[in-house]
């Protein structure tokens, strides 16, 4: 299994054609486990998306804009059995562009061809409704599609939130304009390809690779674009929010989190501590709704603490093909920014509790950072408050149910919490007091499936994804009022 890549990577996808993107420029990809060149990709820009955006615009009055809910859905079930038939060579690239180990990376091209699947089926089961009104009149709404949509993808998880967003907009019958983060765009073009293929007509699927200061405010500001979904950071949100605005355009914001994990003393810790662990290391903790705060009650401190260091040091690091439990960062700059955060640690005096061993041999220009388990930080400090998107975890105490939800709601983000506790009464008291948009009681998913809406509060953005929810947010309800008497 070797790094090559069937395909040419320097082009952009618009229109149903490959070609090269307008400026002829192009950038590098680094593969994050040898930190050597990998591929070129093409940097689109502004010429490119609105050819992109035409596209879109001649699919929607054309072959894709013709075709009823059910024929969509068709075409979506088709390419989902395409993308499951080559789940192991999207996994192979995802390895390679995101440096994700590939049970990890498999996983998530299995979550893709789900995505298509579920929404395949809904695509015909999106109804309209019809009001009591006034006499000799007879009122109903529509759901019809925004248009031309917009999908804005970070590197950490391209291929599920491809599928949560794309495919939502592809199902409702919008034309959409992929714009695939910089640093990871394999798995984006082989998408395209995939679903190319298996018969998704022309223009409704475009995608320009480039930079985010180049395509991505370029696709933002873009007058033809109807609707915007973007998952990254809370400052680019805000941007990709204010060009939005000048056109009037709804957006779907997906910003990230300092989700809380709430221990209490009666949780099943035998049940509780394997889930915990993997929840914060899982993509080399660069996942939005990573459990990178784990609140514990004091009565079971010291035993969650001793029992999750014990985890840690069985982790096996290493490079993304060789599988391990946790690969390197996406890059030399985000491994950068958590050895800040790990330089905090000795600059407060705070404990690590472990740190997983990273094996000798590793390739010197690999963005390795080693597993980390910081005990008894405190709930304001800077370690406690901010994304830090890597793999640290933090341990903070608590004394009783009011002080774990006073911390837990005490950070500018609300995405994802979990509670752990035997009493029933108290996990569903606690859940309907946090500020977040998805709460696991004695269970923890990033983002919880395919079903389930998912989406954040305050700083974490607004709107949401995954299950009929997204259905929603990617169309527009007309209302339709008929007198007949």
């Amino acid at each position: 299994m070797g790094n090559s890549i069937p395909f040419d990577t320097k082009q952009v996808f618009i229109g149903g054609h490959w070609r090269r993107g307008n400026s002829g420029r192009t950038l590098a990809l680094i593969d994050p486990s040898q930190g050597t060149p990998l591929a070129d990709i093409a940097r689109g820009d502004a010429t490119d998306v609105d050819a992109a955006v035409q596209a879109a615009q001649a699919a929607l009055g054309g072959a894709w804009g013709r075709l009823t809910a059910t024929e969509r859905g068709r075409v979506l079930m088709t390419i989902s059995a395409a993308v499951l038939a080559q789940a192991d060579e999207l996994a192979r690239l995802e390895a390679l562009d995101v440096g994700k180990p590939l049970k990890q990376g498999r996983a998530d091209a299995v979550a893709l061809a789900r995505y298509l699947e579920f929404y395949s089926g809904a695509a015909d089961k999106v109804l309209g409704h019809t009001i009591p009104f006034a006499n000799g009149y007879t009122a109903l709404t529509l759901r019809e599609p925004h248009g031309v949509t917009a999908h804005i993808v970070p590197w950490n998880y391209p291929m599920q939130i491809i599928g949560r967003s794309v495919g939502a907009a592809l199902a409702m019958g919008n034309a959409c304009v992929l714009k695939p983060a910089e640093e990871a765009c394999l798995t984006a073009l082989a998408f395209a390809r995939i679903a190319h293929e298996a018969g998704l007509p022309a223009g409704a699927l475009n995608v320009v690779p480039g930079l985010g200061e180049e395509a991505g405010a370029a696709l933002a500001a873009h007058a033809g674009v109807r609707h915007i979904s973007f998952t990254g950071s809370v400052a680019v949100g805000a941007l990709i929010q204010a060009a939005a605005a000048k056109n009037a355009v709804p957006v779907t914001l997906e910003l990230g989190g300092k989700s809380p994990q709430l221990v209490f003393d009666d949780a099943a810790l035998d049940a509780a501590l394997p889930v915990l662990v993997n929840a914060g290391i899982q993509n080399a903790g660069q996942t939005c709704s990573a459990a990178s705060r784990i609140l514990v009650q004091r009565g079971v401190f010291d035993a969650v603490v001793r029992r999750m260091a014990e985890r840690y040091r069985g982790l096996r690091g290493g490079p993304a093909l060789t599988d391990p439990d946790v690969g390197p960062l996406i890059s030399a700059r985000q491994r950068d920014v958590v050895q800040g955060y790990l330089a905090l640690v000795v600059d407060s005096g705070l404990t690590v509790a472990a740190q997983a061993p990273l094996p000798a041999g590793l390739p010197t220009g690999g963005c390795y950072v080693a597993p980390t388990l910081v005990a008894g930080v405190p709930a304001m400090h800077q370690l406690a408050q901010e994304e830090i998107f890597g793999p640290v975890q933090v341990v903070i105490p608590f004394d009783d149910e009011a002080e774990a939800i006073a911390i837990a709601n005490g950070t500018a983000f609300g995405l994802v919490a979990g509670v752990w506790t035997r009493d029933g009464s108290r996990a569903l008291r606690t859940a309907r007091q946090l500020h977040c948009g998805q709460v696991f009681i004695n269970n923890y998913g990033a983002g919880g499936g395919i079903e389930p809406p998912f989406g954040g509060v305050k700083h974490s953005g607004h709107g949401r994804e995954k299950g009929f929810e997204a259905l929603y947010g990617f169309s527009t309800l007309k209302t339709i009022a008929i007198k007949h008497d």
